[in-house]
């Protein structure tokens, strides 16, 4: 459900005969008082954007004068977007001025900010589980001292000789079909139809300043190494009213000496020794929730896989369901043995009716053979 917009007079606290000078001093005391930097409430940042939005289109002659026409309509296509992007036709009237030459229209100037990259480093068990962590970043911020009107507070910018605010301009050109018209950016105003008399003394009159900003970020339970989590509204700050980019954290999981990750599974091995897997018994092994009861069964062989359900890694987004810690079984045949060992041995060689003598493969040979011992 869409939000109703307000009227834009309505939230700078003026009526529809405000002048230029009254908008732009509501403004800056708006700004101020809801500027993220300075005022931590809940819908800080929404008041700074409507603001902002306002003081946008009623500063800008033709865009307050469709504004004042048609209503959000006239200067606000994209579906209540707030105020990083307006329509280049606001109403009937640039329609027909585009097609049929009725006049130059001001060149919107607001650009989006860029997108800034970072790579945030996790251990085997902060991925699985999610985490939380804060980065320290250097971006590109709207000027605190002009709140990104780029000239000295108490002034404002001034209509551009070159242009007479137009932002474009036009020269007669003859050509072999006759006379005809060329129309260009202005290039003292860059098309905004204003300058900038009295730079802000912070910025200089770039409308941002470069800071270092302590960034939260949420990390879920279940992530890999290569995604990529979106922090919208985190990059570098827009110009000219546009909105700021969003900041990407690029995932890199450390390796887990004990672990390794297949899809939601844990993978892990564990050894025992030849009475242990012939025998079957019980051991502790290390999973994610720490140390845990795992069956070994008599005659396990090695490469045979044991499954604890329920104590692998979460699944993104749903992490209450988790997959399996999977045991591959690795049999240790002793290299050497002591007489006593040996004597053993080749009493329960003799008992399963193996030959001993010592021209035959013994038992016990033939069983590090099976198990591709030395």
């Amino acid at each position: 459900m869409t939000t109703q917009k307000r009227d834009y007079y309505e939230v700078l606290g003026l009526t529809r005969t405000a002048s230029d000078e009254e908008v732009r001093k509501a403004f800056r005391k708006l700004a101020l008082e809801y500027h993220p930097d300075r005022n931590r409430s809940p819908d800080a940042t929404e008041r700074f954007k409507e603001v902002n939005e306002a003081y946008q289109v009623l500063t800008d002659t033709e865009k307050r004068a469709r504004y004042d026409r048609l209503g959000h309509a006239g200067v606000n296509t994209n579906g209540g977007a707030g105020f990083e992007g307006f329509s280049d036709f606001g109403g009937f009237g640039d329609i027909f001025e585009a097609f049929f030459g009725g006049g130059a229209r001001t060149r919107s100037t607001a650009r989006r900010g860029a997108d800034l990259r970072i790579t945030l480093a996790l251990d085997f068990e902060e991925a699985a589980f999610g985490v939380e962590r804060e980065r320290e970043i250097r971006r590109t911020e709207v000027c605190r001292r002009c709140m990104g009107t780029r000239s000295e507070p108490d002034t404002s910018p001034v209509t551009c000789l070159n242009c007479g605010g137009t932002g474009e301009v036009r020269r007669a050109a003859q050509s072999i079909f006759g006379q005809f018209m060329q129309v260009s950016t202005c290039g003292r105003c860059g098309g905004e139809g204003r300058v900038v008399s009295d730079p802000c003394g912070s910025c200089g009159g770039a409308g941002t300043e470069a800071r270092k900003r302590k960034i939260a970020i949420s990390v879920p339970a279940g992530i890999e190494t290569g995604t990529q989590i979106r922090l919208s509204g985190e990059g570098e700050a827009g110009v000219g009213g546009g909105g700021p980019g969003d900041l990407y954290a690029a995932i890199r999981v450390r390796p887990h000496p004990l672990f390794e990750r297949s899809g939601n599974d844990v993978l892990a091995s564990l050894h025992v020794n030849i009475a242990q897997a012939t025998l079957g018994t019980y051991v502790q092994v290390p999973t994610l929730d720490g140390e845990h009861d795992l069956e070994i069964p008599a005659g396990a062989q090695t490469g045979d896989v044991l499954r604890l359900d329920g104590l692998g890694v979460p699944h993104l987004g749903r992490e209450k369901r988790r997959g399996s810690h999977l045991v591959t079984v690795v049999v240790d045949v002793p290299r050497s043995l002591t007489d006593r060992q040996r004597e053993l041995i080749e009493e329960l060689a003799e008992s399963l009716g193996e030959p001993t003598n010592a021209g035959d493969k013994s038992w016990f040979d033939k069983f590090k053979d099976s198990l591709g011992g030395e």
